[in-house]
């Protein structure tokens, strides 16, 4: 193991990380800014703007949260500037202030369009709320961030059963359509939300030490355990009914590794011994279930369903993103030094073929043959500055112990 440690320049590649986290935060500013207020709802590939798009409230939590962990990491005005920009705009536009929760999108001109509250949604806002309340100090915007974590409580949660049921109407009445995006199942539990749940609720927790959250925190983690994780190949279950029944059989590669550093972050956030040993050995597991979706190029797939045969080859941003994060917190548990190639060869992955060279940020990703996603979005809907910069920053972070600097 001495061995690998000096045959790796880490001092460089944190160097690196903090070149591309500006190059990153500097695009959106540059690029993303609506004159009008917040941010624009979409940017293609080939940078042209679509002022009259609707605004999601995923994209503007992402933002907030971006901007906002930025400025709590190096403290640049710049990006607090922004972080108020995307919080100003939140609390006036995506605030259902008659229902409680947040609006799923709203118009160009910031008019609610479609009302329906996805859990998902509301976990993101938790999350980028909790992280500027942190950098500004506002007891607003931790009130805001508390108080849709108890709508969640009052009208998600599933008290019988647990977990936390996908998605509303305006006024929290049953649902038909429950899915985020069309390639979803039709299903009341899935484990995006959940593990997006968990992640915001843990964000919140690092300020706000409620039992009644550290409570949810662990249920959280046991839902993972009991029902979400396969128990004979540590990948995930993506879809369930109410009764956790699976009604899915794909395997995602990006969200396997993802969730293995946050099921260890939450675990380790309420500081319980037993459960962070637990999770110690589950994430281990889970990464190496996860090296199955690396390429020979170190670049990882997005999609395998083992049912059909059918590998989806593309490979995201925010697959290689959240690799970059899971393989290097696989190695610093358990000293494997697969996972810190495989770390390191996805970065090498994102350097060589998801930069964008000509406007800066990252391209969606590469098709199936290897050819740039053209027609997908640099900002959009989904699209946002959250994962890369996360890997970024967790990267800068994590590596300080093993560089120079």
């Amino acid at each position: 193991m001495e061995s690998l440690m000096s045959e790796i320049d880490f001092t460089r590649y944190r160097l690196e990380l903090k070149e591309e986290l500006a190059n990153i935060l500097t695009w959106w500013i540059d690029s993303a800014v609506d004159p009008e207020g917040g941010f624009v709802g979409k940017i293609d590939h080939h940078q042209n703007i679509y002022p009259e798009s609707p605004k999601g409230a995923v994209l503007n939590a992402r933002i907030l949260w971006s901007f906002s962990a930025g400025y709590n990491s190096f403290g640049n005005d710049e990006y607090l500037e922004q972080a108020d920009r995307a919080f100003n705009y939140i609390s006036n536009h995506f605030i259902d202030k008659d229902f409680g929760g947040v609006y799923w999108t709203v118009d160009a001109a910031g008019r609610p369009l479609d009302t329906r509250k996805q859990v998902y949604a509301i976990s993101f806002m938790i999350y980028a709320l909790a992280e500027y309340s942190r950098a500004v100090g506002s007891i607003g915007a931790e009130a805001l961030a508390i108080q849709l974590y108890r709508d969640l409580e009052q009208h998600s949660f599933d008290s019988k059963r647990k977990g936390y049921f996908e998605a509303f109407n305006r006024d929290w009445s049953e649902i038909a359509d429950f899915r985020l995006s069309e390639k979803d199942a039709n299903e009341k539990k899935t484990m995006n939300t959940h593990l997006h749940v968990l992640e915001a609720y843990t964000n919140l927790y690092k300020s706000w030490k409620d039992e009644g959250l550290r409570r949810q925190i662990l249920n959280l983690i046991n839902n993972f355990l009991e029902h979400i994780i396969r128990q004979d190949n540590y990948h995930l279950n993506l879809f369930m009914d109410e009764d956790w029944i699976v009604k899915s059989s794909a395997i995602s590669f990006g969200h396997d590794i993802e969730a293995s550093w946050l099921l260890l972050e939450a675990a380790e956030v309420i500081e319980d011994p037993e459960v962070i040993q637990t999770v110690i050995d589950i994430a281990v597991h889970m990464a190496c279930s996860s090296l199955e979706g690396v390429d020979r190029d170190g670049g990882m797939f997005y999609e395998f369903d083992p049912k059909s045969g059918h590998l989806l080859g593309e490979k995201h941003w925010w697959v290689q993103s959240e690799a970059m994060i899971g393989f290097f917190n696989a190695w610093q548990i358990s000293r494997d030094k697969r996972f810190l190639h495989a770390s390191l060869r996805v970065w090498d992955y994102v350097k060589a073929y998801l930069l964008d060279p000509l406007h800066g940020e990252w391209v969606w990703g590469r098709d199936e043959n290897g050819q740039v996603m053209k027609t997908e979005d640099k900002a959009g809907m989904w699209k946002c500055p959250y994962h890369n910069s996360r890997a970024c920053l967790e990267m800068i972070k994590r590596l300080a112990d093993f560089s120079g600097s």
